[in-house]
């Protein structure tokens, strides 16, 4: 058996995407107790902040299949950050952590309007493409279909599918163009 420990996040990904759960161990050794930190600095609760970065694997792992990950770390330490708001959006304890941190609460509040305005963009977008383009975007990014299942669904081929989607998200990386910050999770 070799050691992932020398593999790349990226050599990782692949093997996690094949359902190995020795590549999702090592992922889990490499960031959990990073993202344990920085749930920590914002929500200093044990249990909150263990149930948030379990809750992120746990769904990390589920949709495996379907992950559009560029850099692994920013994708889970951004999940994280949206487990955390919604966790404070629900915590009994949300005005005593927003009060006692006002720039995370001022950040919560922009990413809120940044996302939803990142989303509305990205809805515009869409309604720009033609209309397979736009049913092969949002069967891979609104329905976390695989490549290989939006061409069986549409019956065409994968390569098709995957021309389609680099095509797009050249366009929509285009239209972002000053979000620069946003065409790093793409």
């Amino acid at each position: 058996m070799s050691s992932y420990k020398t593999y790349t996040d990226d050599q990782l990904l692949e093997l996690l995407k094949g359902n190995d759960d020795e590549a999702f161990t090592e992922i889990y050794g490499r960031y959990a107790e990073t993202l344990y930190r920085f749930a920590w600095n914002i929500l200093e609760e044990e249990e909150e902040c263990r149930d948030a970065v379990q809750d992120v694997f746990v769904w990390f792992w589920e949709n495996r299949g379907r992950l559009h990950v560029t850099v692994l770390k920013y994708y889970l330490l951004a999940a994280v950050k949206y487990k955390l708001v919604r966790t404070i959006q629900k915590s009994k304890r949300k005005d005593e952590i927003l009060s006692a941190r006002p720039a995370i609460a001022s950040s919560f509040v922009e990413d809120t309007t940044e996302l939803n305005e990142l989303k509305a963009i990205i809805r515009q977008f869409t309604e720009t493409l033609p209309p397979r383009a736009k049913e092969i975007f949002h069967l891979s990014r609104d329905e976390y279909l695989t490549n290989r299942e939006i061409a069986a669904k549409l019956h065409i081929s994968e390569k098709t599918v995957e021309n389609q989607i680099t095509i797009s998200l050249k366009k929509l990386r285009r239209t972002l163009g000053h979000l620069s910050f946003w065409t790093i999770f793409m």
